[in-house]
């Protein structure tokens, strides 16, 4: 595996020569690895084109490398040497693979204080799995650079590292952290072990942290209770008793512990991998048999798929049977041939002994099967053909548990089976395509008696947008007008651009059109402007005379576009107040992650039923949860109110200002009596119970938070508590410095503030890219469908709300009510309601009167004893849905049915009136206010503007003498008459408005001028 690093050009040099020029050359150093260009003689924009090719070991970290590109001037007289031009570090960690590599500028730094640089870079880089011509060579370092023109010999090291995909890999991997640039050998970070195909990144925990035991849980109440509950599960890896089975022997020592699935309970689990069979006799009919085996411990009975005249079957199939659940102290194995009349036939069996089974404690390797003797059934012997078993006893921690067959799930089949295994999503990587139409040339309508009235309308699969029509009746129009798209990869879809002309209001004839492949356009990571190309636009005839030559391409006119597609946005997908990714599209622009989130969902309490099943109420609930790109879903427990999950999933932290969402849903795909038709399937859709929000800002770092959230849904009768879900919660850091960095920068990348899109884009463009998002995990396996998607995006927190409006105004209410506490309290001052409090405010104005420069300091030590005292009173658990916040406690039914309303709407006349009218009333009072802030406003302008004459003589002769008095006068004694004039005694005041009040409100305004 190689790392290339093409150096492509420069721009803006420093001249160094003392001739006004440069002659440059790169440097770059992989890991001691040195290799160079070659140099551009007298120039400070050089273009070098060139490929420095560098080894990566594959048994080492790779993404926490750095790459070192250095630029220095070639001096050949009087003494040969070099001079500094500048340099720049690149993370490893943003290196993509070949094929995916884009054109990016680099800013040159300086290397000590006093560096004279300036200028960029161009670098392609990227990870090759081929061998490529190195150009030149890495050489070896012997001894520091010396003043000789000679370059300096590398010493080559091979750098141990390993290949970072863009997402989670579908295996088992062990993965290191590191904790900063600075290592400390006491805090180092521990190996920890992928299960369910994530990476699980362990750090050694703050001191403080101690697993108590379980506490006695009170019955759970029916009351609705809102609050948040704190919890105290037993978490970590425990095997009591020795690890024993019955106290007899599944592994022997004292307890054992273990720290790679801290966050959950431990659930203990029997399985059985059956991997093969061999010699199996044929039937005496047929001469051959159709051999399946049955697992049977207790009552539990698992089945492998059945093959067809096959005396060496491969289920390689594994079940697993919880340990809660265990009902017989021995475990059968049975190998059958399957009848098409009459019961199956036994070909033999395999025994096992619970006490005798082995436990398996990840990082250990799997467990090796072995092959197994048939017995007869009833134990009369060995008979003709082996088995190849594995059994052992483990934890929800085994790589097996995912796709086991479980117990408690026998009565799901078919395709349900898929629908109930827990799975790790990863969402398609969003770009912005951005279609800039600039012109086209010899636009020719088809009937030519008439000048065209030309637009452009551009599709890219399900999205359809078009420009204005060119104001200008002519053959060569102008628009130069962005479209802008959202397109995953892979890219399936295709750019269909068409040129039309409006021959009607209600008909357009389309006059040209192109099909290009959107994977062949420029990928642009930053805002410098992209190449423009000529298209040819293609057009058909299907004239009644013409009917042969349909297919032919007739080429009447050119399109001039310019098309990228953007990498250094952020695509959105969900909203911006509860966004949980803000990196950019291309990941060479992605920064370091500052941490790590894990998250363990142990259960859930009080579930209300969802629907009948036997004629009682039932729930088959499961977990989704997503942060950033990756989805997680767990397994579906099947019939009961309170599910136990247990399942543990991390991500790497990029912005701690984020927010995962978790949502408890209905599974409504798990088949059963009877086989569902195809319609009916998919008009089947998983209920939602309830959704949780954490942000990550909230969490203390290191700290684990334990505790049941309620599940909220607002129904149309009302909000109601579905439930509680039990989750512990740790957010780690990995560098402080990092975090402090990121609290300095900007939310979104660069590029939406340099060029940002307009409201409008961007709700319509997020509503395409959450639809995309949910096509594309609607085709894995198992689906994340549309409405459970839709759900944790919040595809409707756009539609109108009575309810939200109330809730938001009042919380600009609660917001303002701080500055009318602080005006009543002055208020309180002025008229010396405590005598006290008046005096004290007195000394503090003439203090700082008289020592102006303690102002900013003064109150800059407020606030901090302000934060100080507030400490105390700091939350203790991380907020939830709060339903006073909401307004969904007094929120009247009507508002509610009005919530939930289609979009159109599907009520009724009168009731769509009588909800007109009341958005009527509520926005004529809005009206008002906006009327008499704009009054107030025009008031102030009508002071110079003459609208009043003799209200803006006496301001501006008032004007004149407040400055030559002020002139004269020291600001301090101005100041101290001003302050000393408003905090006067009541005996010294009126009660009438003062003369200023009375002066302005009877300046003119512009509303007598309104219709």
């Amino acid at each position: 595996m190689k790392l290339v690093v093409e150096v492509v050009d420069a721009h803006d040099l420093m001249p160094k020569d003392g001739e006004g020029s440069a002659s440059p050359f790169v440097e770059v150093d992989f890991v001691n690895q040195l290799s160079r260009t070659k140099t551009v003689p007298k120039n400070l924009n050089p273009i070098w084109n060139q490929k420095l090719v560098f080894d990566i070991h594959q048994t080492e970290n790779f993404h926490h490398k750095t790459i070192e590109v250095s630029v220095y001037n070639e001096r050949r007289v009087p003494i040969p040497g070099r001079h500094f031009l500048g340099s720049v570090r690149i993370p490893c960690s943003n290196t993509v693979k070949k094929g995916k590599e884009a054109y990016q500028r680099f800013q040159l730094e300086k290397k000590w204080f006093f560096s004279s640089v300036k200028g960029e870079i161009g670098l392609k880089i990227y990870i090759s799995l081929e061998s490529e011509h190195k150009t030149p060579l890495p050489q070896t370092l012997e001894a520091p650079p010396s003043k000789s023109h000679q370059l300096p010999e590398i010493h080559k090291v091979l750098s141990h590292s390993k290949l970072c995909s863009a997402v989670p890999k579908a295996v088992a991997t062990v993965s290191l952290i590191g904790t900063s640039s600075a290592p400390d050998p006491k805090k180092e970070t521990k190996e920890a072990v992928t299960f369910h195909h994530l990476q699980k990144y362990q750090v050694q925990k703050a001191a403080g942290i101690t697993m108590q035991p379980v506490r006695p849980q009170a019955p759970h109440s029916y009351e609705e209770d809102y609050d948040l509950k704190d919890t105290n599960p037993q978490l970590g890896e425990r095997w009591p008793n020795g690890g024993a089975y019955g106290g007899g022997g599944w592994m022997s020592g004292g307890e054992r512990f273990a720290s790679t699935y801290d966050l959950v309970e431990q659930m203990f689990y029997l399985y059985v991998r059956v991997v093969k069979a061999k010699d199996l006799p044929p039937s005496s009919i047929t001469a051959s048999c159709d051999p399946y085996v049955e697992v049977k411990l207790g009552n539990y009975k698992g089945r492998t798929r059945h093959f067809e005249r096959k005396i060496n079957p491969e289920w390689n199939q594994v079940f697993a049977f919880s340990k809660d659940r265990i009902q017989s102290s021995v475990l059968e194995v049975f190998v059958k041939d399957k009848e098409m009349i009459g019961r199956d036939d036994y070909l033999g069996r395999v025994v096992f002994d619970l006490n005798e089974i082995p436990t398996r404690v990840p990082p250990d390797s799997p467990l090796a099967p072995q092959w197994y003797r048939l017995e007869h059934r009833r134990g009369e012997g060995k008979v003709r053909g082996d088995v190849m078993v594995a059994v052992w006893m483990g934890t929800q921690a085994d790589e097996a548990f995912p796709d086991a067959w479980h117990s408690d799930a026998a009565t799901v089949y078919g395709e349900g089976v898929h629908n109930i295994r827990s799975k790790v999503y990863v969402s398609p990587k969003l770009w912005y395509l951005r279609v800039n139409v600039i012109e086209a040339q010899d636009v020719l309508p088809n009937n030519r008696s008439h000048l065209p009235e030309v637009f452009v309308k551009a599709q890219v699969g399900n999205q359809v947008l078009r420009t204005k029509i060119c104001p200008t009746n002519t053959a060569n129009p102008l628009w130069n007008e962005d479209l802008v798209f959202v397109a995953a990869e892979p890219f399936e879809e295709q750019l269909t651009v068409t040129v039309e002309d409006r021959v009607h209001p209600s008909k357009d004839e389309v006059l040209g059109k192109m099909i290009m492949p959107i994977d062949m356009f420029e990928k642009r990571l930053d805002h410098r402007p992209v190449h423009s190309r000529w298209f040819n636009l293609e057009k058909y005839g299907f004239g009644v005379l013409e009917a042969d030559r349909r297919k032919e391409l007739k080429f009447s006119s050119r399109i001039h576009l310019r098309v990228c597609l953007e990498g250094g946005y952020h695509v959105l997908d969900e909203s911006t107040m509860y966004i949980s990714d803000q990196r950019p599209t291309a990941r060479q622009l992605w920064k370091q992650p500052v941490g790590i989130l894990e998250v363990g969902i142990l259960s859930a309490q009080g579930l209300l039923p969802m629907k009948m099943k036997d004629g009682r109420g039932s729930t088959d609930a499961y977990c989704v949860a997503k942060y950033g790109q990756k989805w997680v879903r767990t397994r579906t427990i099947l019939d009961t109110l309170s599910p136990k999950w247990n399942e543990q999933y991390t991500w790497e932290v990029y912005d701690p200002c984020t927010v995962i969402t978790l949502g408890v849903f209905d599974n409504c795909h798990l088949g059963g009596a009877e086989k569902p038709t195809p319609m009916a399937a998919s008009a089947a859709r998983d209920s939602r119970i309830g959704k949780v929000r954490i942000r990550l800002s909230t969490l203390e770092a290191h700290r684990m938070y334990t505790h049941s959230y309620p599940l909220l849904v607002l129904q149309p009768n009302g909000v109601k508590k579905m439930g509680e879900l039990q989750l512990a919660v740790r957010f780690t850091t990995l560098s402080l410095a990092n975090m402090i960095y990121v609290y300095g920068h900007p939310l979104l990348p660069k590029m939406h503030y340099l060029h940002p899109f307009t409201v409008n884009q961007v709700d319509n463009l997020r509503y395409q890219a959450m639809n995309i998002v949910a096509a594309r995990l609607g085709r894995a396996e198992p689906p994340l469908r549309k409405e459970v998607v839709e759900y944790m995006l919040d595809v409707d927190s756009h539609m109108w709300s009575m309810r939200r409006s109330k809730a938001n105004f009042f919380r600009i209410m609660s917001l303002l009510s701080s500055m009318f506490c602080m005006s009543r309290w002055f208020g309180d001052v002025c008229n010396w309601k405590n005598s006290m409090t008046t005096v004290l405010v007195h000394i503090l104005f003439l203090i700082l009167i008289w020592y102006p420069e303690l102002i900013l300091p003064t109150l800059f030590v407020y606030m901090f004893l302000i934060g100080m005292w507030n400490y105390r009173f700091r939350p203790r658990h991380p907020p939830h849905m709060d339903i006073k916040l909401s307004w969904a406690e007094a929120v009247h039914p009507d508002e509610l049915d009005e919530e939930f309303d289609t979009f159109p709407s599907s009520r009724p006349h009168d009731i769509v009136r009588m909800r007109y009218d009341r958005i009527r009333s509520v926005a004529g009072r809005i009206q008002t206010v906006v009327g008499d802030i704009a009054t107030q406003g025009e008031r102030f302008q009508s002071l110079l503007s003459w609208r009043d004459p003799r209200a803006t003589s006496l301001f501006i002769m008032f004007s004149l003498c407040a400055a030559v008095v002020l002139y004269a006068t020291p600001f301090r004694v101005v100041a101290l008459i001003a302050g000393l004039y408003y905090l006067r005694h009541p005996r010294f005041r009126s009660k009438l408005p003062s003369a200023p009040s009375n002066f302005f409100r009877r300046l003119s305004a512009q509303a007598d001028s309104l219709l």
